[in-house]
């Protein structure tokens, strides 16, 4: 026996799979109490999302001299279209004087200001935003609504400004962890009944990757808490969704593999030794491309980017881990039944050699040339919705797929005051250089107005307010020319903070980060390829595939996004997100079959294999597609649009890969390539049998 199928056999030796079960038990016991303090260890503060180099993180480091807590303004407006009364003004003065009050208010409370039509007012309420991000602005803010609604004698009330916006993104994420875990777990449930057929062999890949969840979120927890990993609750979901999918891809394929082969052993042992000596390759390595796709993301600028990459990366080890140890001592340990009422036995046909994959394979057979164009011609086709793209970054309202409280507030106070009203850029200077700073920024077009500084340690602070909506490109073309001028005032060290320099800053890190980290994902999948399929040829087709499948996925995705979904835009980092995720989990189906094809071309030559491999592999790659899409697609159930249109592109994405790109495109493309396809490898250089029978003729 080889040492790799030794090495295979020890989780499902007679005496090795209680040793993994007893393993993984005491794991999931000390892990359990760590998970769950998961959440509590989440960095949501702006710093955790933003570009660690960026003018405005500076600020926001500096600006921490002039007042020790981290506050964001909640803006409290009032509008009566009639007009405001005097009776009004007093209401909003007992209000001002009752936030001042309030235990989570730091700072001067401003007004209330009555504004120039005289139909609303305003009241800036700056908030302790704490340790917490704004998992702690939502109490406050709820506060603050509460007491300018109650005797409001019939204005409309709402809270915006920063505060109010994360306040509102709180609510949306609040529960996310629950609540995408038991949707992702609902879909893995059903979807794993239908694939399987039987009422019992679903639970051990759900319960081999809940444990792979458990273990990693208690692992990410200890690296947050003692090696400083960021986590926030972006990754925090994406890891479930993608341990999860993938985890549950991993285990359909072995579990694929391992009943083929107890038809050809008696004893399960053997059976799932050689299944896991067979199979255990592909998934390496698909999950070797996650792993170095996701890690690749740790040289993003972006805080939020470079943090989601570890994350994830642990994530998917785990469930590798869980899959190839776990997964297959359950399975041996409860033997053939748990397939009932489909058992395999031993010395019976294998059912996909005649099955539907094997008669699109032939199909495909007959005509491989005229079948790759069409479809490649068809994704192309498809492309062409890339025009509707805008990937530049979302405003305030269209952050939401509806339209909360702070969305109406800003919509309310931008028809009454100065459009960055509520949002004012933040400017750190030296004392020395203050008064020539703020000259220079009064002087700069779009800017309304600009308070008076304040002094601290040899440094100056005060803020200016733009006259455009502080998410608006009109307002980032102003903190351009404001950072022009300002930094022009000679030894006065001027930085530009504040929330709309965030945005401008935000994007344009995501930006360089796409341009960066998409050429590096596919050098290192392209390596990563080549190594296990042993030729160049075949990595450079499956990348091509690739590619044209993501670019196809976001063509429909911008499409749908701009005329059915009405969205406003899409995240500066959409693209990123969207290529790392179907690049690395779409390469995982092109790696299960062409590794499979090349088995079968050892034998059979690569036109035969090719069908042998799709009829083999078919059944459960489009099952584990439709697990990972479907995961995907629960993201689009939380009420952001950035994790909406994440969630619905990488699902479209991977059912475009699973049902079209691999079992078409790529098969078709081996067949036509034959055995070229493996070149420079030792098969290209081995004859087909159709080849090898005409050289034999006279």
């Amino acid at each position: 026996m080889s040492p790799t199928r030794k090495l295979a056999a020890l989780p499902c030796g007679r005496r090795g799979k209680w040793v993994v079960l007893a393993v993984w038990v005491i794991l999931l016991m000390v892990t359990g109490p760590l998970a769950g303090k998961l959440m509590g260890a989440e960095d949501n503060q702006a710093s955790s999302w933003l570009p660690g180099s960026a003018e405005s993180t500076q600020v926001l480091t500096e600006q921490r001299a002039f007042q020790p807590v981290d506050t964001a303004q909640a803006v409290v407006v009032y509008e009566r279209p009639g007009g405001i009364t005097p009776a009004d003004r007093v209401e909003a003065a007992r209000d001002a004087a009752a936030f001042a009050a309030a235990p989570h208010v730091v700072g001067r409370v401003i007004g209330p200001v009555v504004s120039a039509d005289g139909r609303a007012m305003q009241t800036i309420v700056p908030i302790d935003i704490g340790t917490n991000g704004w998992k702690d602005l939502k109490p406050a803010v709820d506060s603050l609504r509460q007491t300018a609604a109650d005797n409001s004698q019939g204005m409309a009330t709402h809270v915006t400004g920063p505060a109010g916006v994360g306040a509102d993104q709180a609510k949306a994420f609040a529960g996310i962890d629950s609540s995408l875990l038991a949707a992702t777990v609902g879909v893995v449930v059903v979807l794993l009944l239908l694939t399987y057929r039987s009422p019992v062999l679903w639970t051990l890949p759900l319960i081999s990757a809940a444990g792979a969840l458990i273990v990693s979120q208690a692992l990410i927890y200890l690296l947050a808490e003692h090696a400083g990993l960021t986590v926030n609750a972006q990754s925090a979901g994406i890891l479930i969704v993608l341990v999860l999918g993938a985890g549950t891809d991993y285990a359909l394929l072995l579990t694929a593999r391992y009943r083929e082969e107890l038809r050809r052993h008696q004893d399960r042992h053997e059976a799932m030794a050689f299944a896991l000596h067979r199979a255990g390759p592909a998934i390496l390595a698909s999950s070797a491309t996650v792993v170095a796709s996701m890690l690749c993301l740790l040289i993003a600028e972006m805080n939020s980017t470079s943090g989601l990459g570890p994350v994830c990366a642990i994530g998917v080890l785990v469930a590798l881990a869980a899959m190839l140890t776990l997964l297959p001592a359950l399975l041996v340990i409860v033997g053939r039944w748990v397939f009932w009422p489909v058992k395999p036995g031993y010395g019976t046909p294998e059912p996909t050699r005649t099955g539907r994959w094997a008669h699109i394979g032939a199909w495909i057979g007959q005509r491989p040339r005229k079948v790759w164009i069409g479809t490649a011609l068809a994704l192309a086709v498809c492309c062409l919705g890339l025009v509707s793209l805008n990937a530049n970054g979302l405003s305030t309202a269209g952050t939401f797929t509806g339209t909360p409280d702070s969305v109406v507030g800003q919509q309310v106070l931008e028809q009454h005051f100065p459009g960055g009203t509520g949002a004012p850029l933040t400017v750190i200077s030296t004392e020395g250089g203050a008064a020539a700073v703020r000259a220079a920024a009064q002087a700069t077009p779009g800017v309304a107005g600009t308070d008076a500084p304040v002094t601290h340690g040899g440094q100056a602070l005060f803020r200016a307010t733009l006259t455009d909506p502080p998410d608006s490109q009109a307002a980032k073309d102003t903190v351009d020319r404001v950072r022009d001028a300002v930094h022009a005032v000679p030894n006065a060290d001027a930085k530009v903070g504040g929330n709309t320099a965030v945005i401008l800053d935000a994007g344009r890190a995501a930006a360089g980060d796409n341009r960066a980290i998409i050429p590096l994902v596919l050098g290192v999948v392209l390596l990563i390829l080549a190594v296990l399929l042993r030729a160049v040829t075949a990595p450079l087709v499956l990348i091509a595939t690739v590619v044209l499948s993501f670019a196809a996925a976001l063509g429909i995705s911008a499409f749908f996004f701009t005329h059915v979904f009405q969205f406003q835009g899409e995240d500066n980092a959409f693209p990123l997100f969207v290529f790392v995720f179907l690049v690395a989990l779409g390469i995982d189906y092109n790696i299960f079959l062409m590794t499979r094809v090349r088995e079968e071309s050892a034998q059979h030559g690569t036109r035969q294999g090719a069908v042998a491999g799709l009829s083999a592999t078919g059944g459960v790659i489009t099952s584990a597609g439709l697990i990972l899409a479907s995961t995907f697609a629960v993201l689009g159930t939380l009420p952001i649009v950035g994790f909406a249109e994440i969630g619905f592109a990488v699902a479209l994405g991977v059912l475009l890969d699973t049902l079209v790109v691999r079992s078409v495109l790529v098969t078709a493309l081996t067949m036509d390539l034959d055995r070229h396809m493996w070149w420079p490898g030792r098969l290209s250089r081995r004859a087909s049998p159709v080849e090898a029978e005409l050289s034999r003729q006279p």
